[in-house]
């Protein structure tokens, strides 16, 4: 997959990701797509490590979404841990 795939399945992983765990976050759309391509890339990992399958087919794969919003999730909530930490 290209960048503009990983931006793109980035924005919209950030951006479910949000709606599952609402809430008030810093940042805006720009914190919201990298913490989608991160947590994409860390879905993806999780995914081979812990079930030993590629995670990370191709954009139209159900299994590169899920990957990619479960990665989502674990760094928005380590993201707002970390944030209400310091405040």
């Amino acid at each position: 997959m290209g960048i503009l795939a990983w931006i793109l399945i980035g924005l919209f992983a950030g951006i479910i990701a949000k709606m599952l765990m609402p809430g008030k976050d810093p940042g805006g759309i720009i914190v919201t797509i990298l913490i989608g391509i991160a947590g994409g890339l860390l879905g993806g990992w999780l995914g081979k490590v812990i079930f030993g399958v590629d995670s990370v087919d191709g954009f139209f794969e159900i299994s590169t979404w899920v990957a990619a919003i479960v990665g989502s999730l674990i760094l928005l909530g380590v993201f707002r841990l970390f944030r209400s930490a310091r405040h």
